[in-house]
This record gives C-alpha cells, sequence and structure tokens, in this order.
C-alpha cells in the first residue's frame, strides 16, 4: 500500500477488506467485499458485472479481460437471490485475471488528492471488520436495491458495507469516487473555460483545471459529503422493500430510447 499503488498479495487479505481490480485497460475497476474463505460479496448488474444498461456495456465487455467458459466449481450456484445483483465469488472469479488492490479508508487529504484517480480511497472512517462482514452477507440475502452506474455501482455497495454512509438526496451522485473522477475531469474543463477570458497561458489554463478537478473530488468523496445519512444494513433494505428508498431502472433500454431525461434511473427517497 502507498502513494503509487494499492496493491496487495492474497495472503495479506482479511474478512471486511475493501477489495478491487481494473478492468478495460484501467478505464474502470470493480469492487467487493472480502468475507474470508476465499469469497467475495459484490454488487451487479443483474449478476453482470458491467452495468451501464447502454451500447457502452459492449465495448466494456469486449475489451475488458477474457472469462473462461468453464465454469468454476466453486462458484456454481452463487445467482442473484431474485435478481437483486448481490452476488459471491471466489476470489479468482472476482478477479477475472486482474491484479488484487486494497482500497484505502481514512486517508490524509494530501494523500487522497495525490491519488488524482478516483475510486481507490476515501477520507471515511471505516467500521470495524465484523460490521462489514455481517453488512455484506446481509445484502447479499436482501439485496442492495437496483444498479445504476453513477448512482448505485460496486463501489457504492462496498463502501456502504465498510462505512455505512449512504447517498439519498433524489438527483445527486452517489458515494463512487469512480463515477466522481469520470465526471469530474469533463467538469473541471468546462468550468475553467470561462478563464480564457483572464488569461490565455496553456500553463495557467492547465493548473486551473486540474485545481477544479482536485476540488470537486475532495468536495464530493464521502468522507466530506452532507448529504449522507448512516443507516443500519436492517432499517436500509426496509426502506428498500417498503418503497421509502429505491432506485428506478429505465424500463426502456437506453440505447434504444429517444434522449430524454426520464429514461435515466434515479434515486427516489422520502
Amino acid at each position: 500500500m502507498g502513494l503509487l499503488s494499492n496493491r496487495v498479495s492474497r495472503e495479506s487479505l482479511k474478512p471486511g477488506d475493501h477489495i478491487y481490480s481494473w478492468r478495460t485497460a484501467y478505464i474502470y475497476a470493480h469492487h467487493g467485499i472480502f468475507v474470508g474463505d476465499d469469497k467475495v460479496i459484490h454488487f451487479t448488474r443483474r449478476g453482470q458485472e458491467v452495468g451501464t444498461g447502454t451500447v457502452l456495456d459492449l465495448l466494456l465487455v469486449s475489451s475488458g479481460p477474457a472469462r473462461s467458459r468453464e465454469a468454476c466449481p466453486t462458484c456454481t450456484g452463487t445467482a442473484p437471490q431474485e435478481g437483486h445483483g448481490v452476488v459471491v465469488s471466489c476470489l479468482n472469479c472476482f478477479l477475472s485475471g486482474g491484479v488484487l488492490y486494497r482500497f484505502e479508508y481514512a486517508v490524509t487529504p494530501a494523500l487522497f488528492l495525490a491519488k488524482a484517480r478516483g475510486g481507490t480511497c476515501t477520507l471515511a472512517v471505516s467500521d470495524d471488520y465484523d460490521i462489514v462482514v455481517h453488512r455484506a452477507k446481509f445484502l447479499l440475502e436482501n439485496g442492495f436495491g437496483c444498479y445504476n452506474v453513477f448512482k448505485n455501482n460496486c463501489e457504492d455497495f462496498a463502501i456502504y458495507c465498510k462505512t455505512g454512509l449512504l447517498v439519498v438526496e433524489q438527483g445527486t451522485m452517489g458515494q463512487s469516487g469512480q463515477a466522481v473522477s469520470i465526471i469530474g475531469g469533463p467538469l473541471a474543463a468546462v468550468l475553467s473555460t470561462p478563464l480564457r477570458l483572464v488569461t490565455t497561458n496553456v500553463y495557467g489554463m492547465a493548473a486551473t483545471a486540474i485545481g477544479v478537478y482536485c476540488a470537486s473530488r475532495y468536495a464530493a468523496d464521502i468522507g466530506m459529503r452532507r448529504d449522507v445519512v448512516k443507516l443500519q444494513v436492517e432499517d436500509l433494505t426496509r426502506r428498500l422493500a417498503t418503497g421509502l428508498l429505491q432506485v428506478v431502472e429505465p424500463q426502456v433500454p437506453v440505447a434504444l430510447a429517444p434522449p430524454q431525461s426520464s429514461s435515466q434511473p434515479q434515486v427516489l427517497s422520502h
């Protein structure tokens, strides 16, 4: 573990660790909670690791790591309960040929900003390992709502298991640092563009864009946000079951639907 990489060995893993592995030439990473006995509980879109619900999935799957066509005897029969997407896999299947990394918690602001790529660390503090494992196993049986690549993805799941923190405000980004960094880059470029009226120095513009990007990542981190609540896992699943908290998927595939705001998944809270 360090500034340059969060890569760890299998032997160093402990139940309750938040782990991840990069996919598709480091375009995105898949996250999960190691629960011991070589098992990882993770969140997917109806059992599929890549889940945007758009044509982007075709690109990600085609350029991702090759998967063996032989069924894994360890993971046979571990399909998501009632299609809710939370699954348990052996560590090999979770990694899918990738490298093992451990997500860092309670990092300093300096280290957080030094790790410019989102989805590797957070300022938030992790709960005890036994609580983390309990949350992951409970959600394996009861679900974590509906998958949403920007508001309720595999990293959101792992962060919730580790901290119990959940973003519940409608229309806001989830707690995923990976999603924030994907949006934060273009946003920084847009917000820094007006400065061209003040300076034409390309280096100054670049420095400003980097500053805006870092500031947006810092403010959006789950450890800094104010639009989050801490929910017991039993209360979370009760709210999901009774409709007090839900994520609604589009009824028509995004790739085929006309572009309109109603086709995008959204978080609803009461």
